[in-house]
């Protein structure tokens, strides 16, 4: 990693702790900073907070008391998932204290260019792709995946070389936080309404996303989904060279044509060679290809990567089968959109929709289309009266509610038949009941391994 000396004796307050938090510390506690952590949870029940202590790092727990920001912070490095109204973080920013999220961090040490993605939905698995493309039949370096996806970006950081590839999902949350962020390439899958609890507005969460090409020049490359005007007239405004992918048109970039995946005029690989399905899938590697080419990276070694490539974990994961019932988890579709692109490749008529979750103010109305026709569903959480509504809207016929995703799965197996799908899609965040959609994902995965040892004693 690069050594860096902006940090050093600089008092720097490191709020909320989970991955980035206590990788940022660690970091800057490396660097030379003087670091105190602040975390709402309990020092008897933190961990995260013990291991820190132990390095030396002064702790606050239990509470984000505003006080704190009378010891003369330079710095705040703040958790990307604490918003901006928290009353600590909305003093700072009122007292002017810069405030910049771990992706800053790592940006600032990696000895490699970072390939950064963001979009509302696709990012993990896009992501996933591109480091798949870049590692298939890789000579020298590893391209190293980091950010969002569950990898503390300045924690990989640390380990490149100039001959890796660092890739970096980034949220909406982690590139409001940055300043010099600057990707060599970048990938915007697509842009939709997310997340606006957060950010506000959609013109905030959209001003948000384009804080990824802010500090690229006619050097780097923007890759961007060409599907919607707005989305061309943002390519329009950015310094960056523009290189667009789409499933519908022949672009200038990657694109679907006579059944082909093609980069400008080279034929890459049949869509029918991709190893995941559904025309979001071929948007997501469509973006790996554009990527894969600008690195240099050969046209077989693509399609082979491509075709060897399953989806990744929480993203409609086949989970297993029992007695017929196949069963998905899809805990990662944290919004409308991401259940719209999960239920699009199953039959309704056969598929029990296990869905619901934080409650961000909005309701499912735009989400009926999508559930008309389903066999049943099950909803949990704080938004099951409004999926309660929808569901009534759409006619659907079986609607149940449950204390949570685990619960949802023997009622559903219940009222399932042999052929049928089971599919965790929540259409909402975990927040009201889980830390995050990986556990949501995984306490799902742990009740059908459950219910299936039931089914085998039975």
């Amino acid at each position: 990693m690069k050594k860096i000396s902006k940090y050093e004796n600089k008092k720097i307050l490191v709020v909320g702790l989970a991955k980035s938090g206590v990788s940022a510390a660690k970091l800057l506690h490396q660097l030379g900073a003087l670091v105190t952590v602040n975390d709402g949870k309990k020092f008897e029940d933190n961990h995260e907070a013990q291991e820190l202590l132990a390095l030396g790092i002064k702790v606050i727990t239990g509470s984000h008391p505003i006080e704190l920001l009378d010891e003369g912070f330079e710095l705040i490095v703040k958790n990307p998932g604490i918003p901006y109204t928290n009353p600590l973080i909305a003093k700072a920013v009122e007292k002017k204290i810069p405030i910049i999220t771990e992706v800053e961090l790592a940006y600032e040490i990696s000895e490699t260019p970072m390939i950064g993605v963001t979009g509302t939905n696709g990012k993990t698995t896009t992501t996933t792709m591109i480091a798949e493309v870049l590692n298939q039949d890789r000579k020298n370096g590893h391209a190293h995946l980091a950010g969002n996806i569950g990898y503390p970006a300045s924690t990989v950081a640390q380990k490149t070389t100039p001959q890796d590839d660092l890739v970096v999902e980034l949220s909406s949350f982690q590139l409001m936080g940055t300043v010099h962020l600057h990707p060599h390439i970048a990938v915007i899958t697509n842009i939709y309404s997310a997340h606006l609890d957060y950010h506000g507005s959609r013109a905030n969460y959209v001003a948000a996303k384009w804080k990824i090409q802010a500090n690229m020049d006619s050097r780097d490359y923007l890759v961007i989904n060409h599907g919607k005007k707005e989305w061309r007239d943002l390519a329009a405004t950015t310094k960056a060279q523009v290189i667009y992918f789409s499933s519908h048109e022949k672009v200038a970039g990657a694109y679907l044509a006579n059944g082909s995946l093609w980069y400008f005029d080279e034929e890459i690989m049949k869509a029918s060679k991709l190893g995941v399905p559904g025309n979001h899938n071929i948007e997501n590697a469509l973006a790996a290809i554009a990527v894969g080419k600008l690195k240099g990276a050969d046209n077989a070694a693509i399609a082979e990567a491509l075709t060897n490539f399953h989806g990744v974990p929480h993203r409609t994961q086949f989970v297993g089968t029992i007695n017929g019932r196949r069963f998905y988890n899809d805990s990662k579709a944290t919004n409308i959109l991401a259940t719209h692109m999960a239920l699009s490749g199953f039959d309704n008529a056969k598929t029990i929709l296990l869905a619901g979750g934080l409650d961000r103010g909005n309701s499912f109305d735009e989400m009926i289309p999508d559930i008309k026709g389903l066999k049943a569903m099950i909803v949990f959480g704080e938004t099951k009266p409004k999926l309660i509504d929808a569901a009534k809207k759409a006619g659907i016929a079986t609607i149940i509610e449950t204390e949570n995703c685990e619960t949802a799965v023997p009622l559903a197996y219940d009222l399932s038949a042999e052929g049928d799908v089971i599919l965790l899609s929540p259409a909402n965040a975990s927040w009201d009941q889980y830390p995050n959609f990986e556990v949501r994902g995984d306490k799902f995965m742990q009740a059908v391994k459950t219910l299936r040892e039931r089914v085998e004693k039975e």
